[in-house]
C-alpha cells in the first residue's frame, strides 16, 4: 500500500514538477513514504483474506475508470498547470488539496486560475429579510477575484445635487445607499456595470431612471431605495455578513465611484471596530475613502459586506469610516419605521441643531416688577 502511495506521490511530483524546485522526493515526504522501501511479497499462508465489499455502496461497473472528483484550474507563470480543489485562499497564497496532501502556492507564481462551478452559490434567506447571505461559507479570495464576482451589484447614485454609490441587496432591485446621498432629493439615477453576455469579461455601463425612495433613516445614515426592473431580469446581488465577525487587521476592500471615478478600488485593513460618533460605532479602516464612495459596501476577503463606506477625516489620509453591517440588517427589518413620505419633512431630512445659548440669565419676558 505504501509503494502505490509512493508511486502516486511520484507522478503528482512529476506534474508540478516545473514549481519551485519542488520534487519527488519533497511531496513523498510530506506523504510520509520517503524512506520506505517496498515489502516483500507476503507467504500465500499469511496472506490476509481480502475484504468484503461495502453492501450499502455498489461496486463499479467492470473496466469502468474511477470518477475524478472535478478541481480548480490553476496555472503558474512557468506554464505548469495543476488542477486540484482550492480550499483555502488569501491575498498572497493558495493551498490546493492534493487529496493526500496540500500544497502551498504563492499568488506571484500564479498565471491564471480557472475555478470549478459547483453550482450558482446559493443564498439563505430569512423570512422578512430584503438582504442576502450566503447559505455556506465563503472561501477566502484576492480583491481581485472578488471584484469580479461582485462587483456588477455595486451602483452609483446619481441626483441633481451629487452623487454617491450603493450596492443592491435583492434581486429586484432593492439596494442600499447613504442617506445625506439622497438628502433632500426625489430625482434620482442609478448606474450599474453588468457582466458582459458570453463570459466576455467585460462590463456594460447600464442607466436605471425609474428610482424609488422606500425607506430612510438620517440618524444612522442609511437609505433604502428600489430600481425597477429592466426587461424583468433580475438585478446581481451582494451577499451581507449573516454574523459579525470583524477584527483590527482584518484585509478589507471598498467598491465605488469616488468623486464620480467609476468601479474604483481601494483596498485597506480594519483598524478598529470601536470608533465612536455621536453615539455609534463605527468601522475604521485605512481603505481609502472619498466623496463618491458614499453608500458603498466595505467588503472582507470573502466577498461579504460588512459595512457601508460613509465618511472620512477631511484631513486625514487613510482613515475611512464604515457603518457596521448590523446596523444595516436592523435598518432593513425594521423599515416600515422609516418609510419615506416626500409629504413629511422628518423623511429624508435633517435639521441644523439650534444655536448655542448666548445668555444664560432668565430671559426678560419672564421678570416680575419686583425682580427689576
Amino acid at each position: 500500500m505504501r509503494s502505490t502511495v509512493a508511486m502516486m506521490v511520484v507522478g503528482m511530483a512529476a506534474v508540478v514538477g516545473g514549481f519551485g524546485g519542488l520534487t519527488a522526493a519533497a511531496l513523498a515526504q510530506a506523504a510520509g513514504t520517503a524512506a520506505v522501501p517496498a515489502s516483500p511479497a507476503t507467504p500465500a499462508a499469511a496472506k490476509p483474506e481480502p475484504a468484503k465489499p461495502d453492501a450499502a455502496k455498489p461496486a463499479a461497473a467492470a473496466g469502468e475508470p474511477a470518477k475524478a472528483e472535478p478541481g480548480d484550474v490553476v496555472t503558474l507563470t512557468d506554464g505548469t498547470v495543476l488542477t486540484a480543489p482550492i480550499i483555502k485562499e488569501n491575498s498572497e497564497t493558495l493551498w490546493l488539496d492534493l487529496g493526500y496532501t496540500l500544497l502551498e502556492v504563492p499568488r506571484t507564481r500564479v498565471a491564471s486560475v480557472v475555478r470549478h462551478t459547483h453550482g450558482t452559490t446559493a443564498a439563505a434567506v430569512q423570512s422578512g429579510d430584503l438582504f442576502r447571505v450566503s447559505a455556506s461559507p465563503l472561501p477566502q479570495r484576492s480583491p481581485k477575484e472578488l471584484s469580479r464576482q461582485f462587483g456588477a451589484g455595486v451602483i452609483k447614485v446619481s441626483t441633481p445635487g451629487g452623487l454617491g454609490s450603493g450596492f443592491v441587496i435583492h434581486p429586484d432591485g432593492y439596494a442600499i445607499t447613504n442617506a445625506h446621498v439622497i438628502q433632500g432629493e426625489t430625482k434620482l439615477r442609478c448606474t450599474l456595470f453588468l457582466e458582459e453576455q458570453g463570459g466576455a469579461g467585460g462590463f456594460r455601463r447600464v442607466e436605471v431612471e425609474d428610482v424609488e425612495i422606500v425607506a430612510v433613516n438620517a440618524h444612522t445614515d442609511l437609505a433604502l431605495i428600489k430600481m425597477k426592473l429592466i426587461d424583468g431580469k433580475p438585478f446581481p446581488v451582494v451577499f451581507m455578513q449573516a454574523e459579525e465577525d470583524l477584527a483590527a487587521g482584518q484585509a478589507v476592500f471598498a467598491i465605488g465611484a469616488p468623486l464620480g471615478l467609476e468601479r474604483t478600488l481601494s483596498s485597506g485593513v480594519i483598524a478598529t471596530t470601536q470608533r465612536n460618533f455621536e453615539g455609534l460605532s463605527y468601522i475604521q479602516t485605512t481603505a481609502q475613502i472619498n466623496p463618491g464612495n458614499s453608500g458603498g459596501p466595505l467588503f472582507n476577503d470573502r466577498g461579504e459586506v460588512i459595512g457601508v463606506t460613509n465618511m472620512k477625516l477631511t484631513f486625514g489620509e487613510g482613515l475611512g469610516f464604515a457603518i457596521p453591517a448590523r446596523y444595516v440588517r436592523d435598518f432593513v427589518r425594521n423599515r416600515d419605521a422609516f418609510a419615506y413620505d416626500k409629504n413629511n419633512p422628518n423623511s429624508g431630512h435633517v435639521y441644523n441643531p439650534p444655536p448655542a445659548r448666548q445668555a444664560f440669565t432668565a430671559p426678560s419676558q419672564l421678570e416680575d416688577a419686583g425682580s427689576r
